[in-house]
């Protein structure tokens, strides 16, 4: 059976490169408004993080009408570390929309999610997006897109993939880089003509697999999936399996079933063949599962996922502050929801850690787990949660270590603080281009030496530079780089920072607390510009006299505190701190708060 009627098609891209915009174009003329409907930029950015950061973090489904066809479009993360939400959609798409910015061209992620798609065969649309903009080199990122598909082995085919001019914001496409668009007519009948109709038996036995998991609190797990070969139907007997597991296949019920219509999803009684759709009613799901009926039970091999590459300690909160403003602070909790977001993060692990309230967890950087921590304090959890470290593999008796392929794009002023401050860190030049007033540099360097770097490459840049990152592979272990040259200033006591305390405390370096900020032995409340730590006592108060000096009364003028976010904070840290996480705050601290005993521990490790 062929699904003429029916397309299924993703949309990747590197980070900023447009995919969400675009999408919002094609719900707009494809009818998924109501007329005069109130609607917002990047509609498919749902998540509160997402409209925060202007990130996708998680591939969202959904389907325009074009005539009398019906598009299911996926909009994917473009940022390297949510890699593993592209890799695990792919498995239900049948082609893919590969955007490229008319600026920036093909960029490290560009690699990797195209390198993912022509290893499934799919078939690709090239778009080059943004050609609006007044920066444009379009026929130059033509040349590029068609090289980096050579340096990927592509086939004939795929090197005649067709290629479209787009400007997602207006909601144009063309054929041809020097013709303006009018609407994205263009791009619908591209898919239509390009991507291949679903294929599969619609009177064989049902084979389902499930790609992505979503919860509702009215119906529990909601699976999501395309239809391999057969019919699903409501109230139908089927049987989870799964092609990596030896486990007894589980019987159960499917209680509810939802197509994608535009944003909104619509209950059916029955899909067919090809069909992406969402069912309610198997409790024990996870993403990789087939669904089956009894009487043949043939799981589906599930795309094998990149490995993480970096890991963290979460660890229940033991500081003076604990349970002031969380939830959920017992050790049980913070596993059952660690656990429970394994189930729908693929590129996610969670092991027990080496005491009965630690866990280790390893994702693909920083970014990934500082989502997870942050989407957690906001659901009311507390946790500490130590210094990221990378993920070692022994190969052929050598110590191998993750290198990053670093690309960046600086002002001309600005590239000979980067060269140095990458050389240092055992950064390998790949490449460097110069194009008006900016510079592209390429990189191979180990990951745990870009640990602490964004801020450095923020500010040598003046805010001005953009550094991307992507997982490249395994290399022989490099060897020791320092990468932190600033120590900590350790607060001496319990109680409130006080104007006098900060006053007397802030010349010895930059403060990250401001006054009547409740403190505890042992929490960093600034930075000492020295490689050592100072203990100080930031609650000090000044003694009243009954003899009036002159000055006495004069206003103490304080430097303002450097607040931290999550992603700075997890970068600033060494090994013997922790970041203390609540829904209210973030707490920098030592892992040993007492003074004597942390100077103990340090004199025994010496």
């Amino acid at each position: 059976m062929i699904r003429e009627d029916l397309r299924n098609v993703a949309i990747i891209a590197h980070v900023d490169h447009g995919k969400t915009t675009l999408v919002d174009g094609l719900l707009e003329q494809g009818g998924a408004y109501h007329e005069n409907q109130a609607t917002s930029d990047r509609v498919m950015d749902s998540g509160a993080l997402e409209k925060e950061r202007g990130i996708t973090i998680l591939a969202k489904n959904t389907a325009i009408k074009y005539g009398n066809k019906k598009i299911n479009v996926i909009d994917t993360p473009g940022h390297a570390d949510f890699g593993g939400e592209v890799e695990r959609i792919l498995k239900m798409v049948n082609g893919v929309i590969l955007l490229v910015d008319a600026a920036e061209g093909p960029m490290p992620q560009t690699r990797f999610v195209l390198r993912k798609a022509m290893e499934l065969n799919h078939r690709i649309i090239v778009v080059v997006n943004k050609v609006d903009r007044p920066d444009a080199r379009v026929h130059e990122v033509i040349d590029e897109v068609l090289e980096l598909l050579i340096d990927l082995n592509a086939t004939d085919e795929q090197l005649d993939s067709p290629m479209l001019f787009c400007s997602g914001r207006a909601g144009t496409a063309s054929f041809s880089p020097d013709e303006e668009g009018k609407d994205l007519i263009p791009l619908l009948d591209t898919i239509i003509d390009y991507i291949p109709a679903p294929e599969g038996e619609e009177d064989e036995p049902l084979q389902l697999l499930v790609s992505s998991i979503d919860y509702s609190d009215y119906v529990g797990k909601i699976g999501i999936g395309r239809i391999e070969r057969g019919t699903l139907s409501v109230n139908q007997e089927v049987s989870v399996c799964n092609f990596h597991s030896d486990a007894t296949p589980r019987k159960s019920k499917i209680v509810s079933i939802y197509q994608f219509d535009g944003l909104s999803r619509t209950p059916v009684q029955s899909a067919t063949v090809g069909d992406i759709v969402c069912f309610s009613g198997v409790e024990e799901l996870s993403i990789g599962d087939t669904l089956c009926v009894p009487s043949c039970v043939e799981p589906l091999e599930f795309v094998k996922v990149s490995e993480p590459t970096m890991e963290m300690t979460f660890s229940v909160n033991d500081s003076p502050f604990a349970g002031r403003e969380g939830k959920f602070v017992t050790s049980r909790q913070i596993r059952d929801r660690l656990y429970k977001e394994t189930l729908k993060d693929v590129s996610l692990r969670v092991n027990d850690g080496d005491t009965t309230d630690s866990f280790k967890v390893a994702g693909r950087g920083e970014m990934h787990l500082s989502i997870l921590i942050e989407t957690m304090r906001r659901e009311g959890y507390e946790l500490c949660c130590s210094t990221p470290r990378v993920l070692y593999k022994t190969i052929d008796g050598t110590l191998h270590e993750p290198i990053e392929r670093v690309s960046i794009d600086v002002p001309e002023e600005s590239v000979g603080a980067v060269v140095q401050k990458l050389g240092a860190r055992k950064g390998e030049l790949l490449d460097m281009t110069s194009s008006g007033t900016r510079t592209r540099l390429e990189y191979l360097i180990p990951s745990r030496c870009l640990f602490g770097y964004r801020s450095e490459f923020m500010t040598d840049t003046k805010g001005e530079g953009i550094l991307n990152t992507l997982f490249d592979g395994y290399q022989p272990f490099k060897g020791e780089v320092v990468t932190r040259f600033t120590g900590s200033l350790i607060a001496s006591e319990d109680g409130e920072a006080t104007s006098y305390g900060l006053f007397n405390t802030q010349d010895r370096g930059a403060m990250f607390i401001g006054v009547q900020t409740p403190v505890y032995e042992g929490m960093i409340v600034g930075e000492c510009p020295k490689m050592e730590d100072i203990v100080v006592n930031v609650c000090k108060k000044k003694h009243l006299t009954a003899v009036r000096s002159k000055g006495a009364d004069e206003a103490l003028i304080l430097t303002p505190p450097r607040i931290m976010s999550l992603e700075q904070a997890i970068e600033y840290i060494g090994e013997d701190e922790l970041i203390e996480v609540t829904p209210k705050s973030l707490r920098l601290r030592k892992k040993i708060l007492n003074t004597q005993n942390r100077l103990k521990a340090q004199a025994k490790l010496k």
